[in-house]
């Protein structure tokens, strides 16, 4: 490749290589967060005022030099504020909220495990461009499922049960009716947890296809108190047991199937004639020309890693992405044979659709 660089613009230039260095910083600096949250120095910070290096390093049993470090690389990214009087730093309590608190409905540090792992398969993504394959979900590095349980369970504690349920026309009140639920690609059971605490008289099954995850979800099922009306099993989308459920759910998985259209099918065969189905999605606009913008993108990048691969790696390998959008999906269901499907609500992060035979 040749550049002939006296015909750049040199401010365009460097407006973009400063944009470069600063992706970079916060590129090395993600694993900076991620330090903080497994050594707990966020959690350690959050309300105590303003701590000194040593201060920190004492409360979390590590060793003031690296904390130090640590503290600099967080000051200088506007994590922490830092106090020159003192030499001391600061988690602000809105900080806080985002980073140390996992029941804050702005709680984000999830998703750097997820970063993590999408790292450690980066040179196994590099090999799948070449030759076309998919990675399965389980084979990714283990951080990925906790992390995926951590960033999704803030969502489903603060707006599943308040906002998306009620959203569908009848749902509520057959579900406090009892009634029975399957949760479908449920992973850690944060979903499934949630409601089954919010509807004692329902009985809700989640499905996995990784046996992995459905020994955490049992476990934290039991911890929860709700082992009594949950139970899982390790199955398919498309072998999901044809029992007539009132809802079945989708959570942020339809898009990661191999074919979504025979999973939602099954879905609608597992369905009594007037049950539901939920189906909550990436919020995306329905062309990359809609997409252009943050949360987008770090769909997009989680859809590169994860998503995309995980699809390709399954019969069917429709590859449909993390930013399919409303009228695909829609579409989806349409294939699958449900004749009443809408866009319900939607927030920043999501899109909910609801969907009848």
């Amino acid at each position: 490749m040749s550049i002939d660089h006296t015909t750049l613009d040199q401010q365009r230039l460097e407006e973009f290589q400063g944009l470069a260095v600063s992706e970079a910083a916060a590129a090395e600096s993600a694993a900076c967060v991620y330090l903080g949250d497994v050594l707990g120095l966020y959690e350690a910070l959050a309300g105590a005022g303003a701590l000194s290096a040593q201060d920190l390093a004492d409360r979390t049993d590590t060793h003031e030099r690296y904390v130090r470090e640590w503290l600099a690389n967080q000051a200088s990214g506007g994590y922490v504020t830092y106090h020159p009087d003192d030499d001391t730093f600061e988690l602000p309590d809105e900080h806080a909220a985002v980073l140390a608190d996992p029941d804050s409905p702005a709680y984000v540090t999830g998703i750097f495990p997820i970063i993590a792992a999408a790292w450690a398969s980066a040179d196994r993504a590099a090999e799948a461009f070449r030759n076309g394959e998919g990675i399965a979900w389980g084979e990714h590095d283990p951080r990925l499922f906790h992390g995926v349980e951590r960033i999704f369970a803030p969502l489903y504690r603060h707006q599943l049960v308040q906002e998306w349920i009620p959203a569908l026309e009848g749902v509520h009140e057959r579900l406090v009716a009892g009634g029975r639920v399957a949760d479908v690609g449920c992973g850690h059971g944060a979903s499934t947890i949630v409601l089954a605490d919010a509807y004692p008289g329902a009985h809700v099954t989640g499905f996995d296809n990784h046996a992995p995850s459905i020994a955490a979800a049992s476990k934290a099922a039991a911890e929860a108190g709700v082992g009594d009306r949950v139970s899982f099993e390790v199955a398919a989308a498309d072998s999901l047991p044809t029992d007539g459920y009132d809802l079945v759910c989708f959570f942020d998985c339809l898009h990661d199937m191999g074919d979504p259209v025979a999973a939602a099918r099954r879905a609608r065969e597992a369905l009594a004639d007037d049950g539901t189905l939920l189906v909550v999605e990436p919020q995306a606009g329905d062309g990359l020309a809609d997409n252009l913008n943050p949360i987008s993108r770090l769909f997009y990048a989680g859809s590169v890693f994860l998503c995309t691969p995980s699809s390709l790696s399954q019969d069917g390998a429709t590859g449909l992405g993390a930013q399919a959008g409303p009228t695909r999906l829609l579409e989806v269901l349409g294939e699958a044979g449900f004749r009443h499907r809408r866009v319900a609500t939607e927030t920043p992060f999501n899109l909910i659709l609801e969907a009848r035979p």
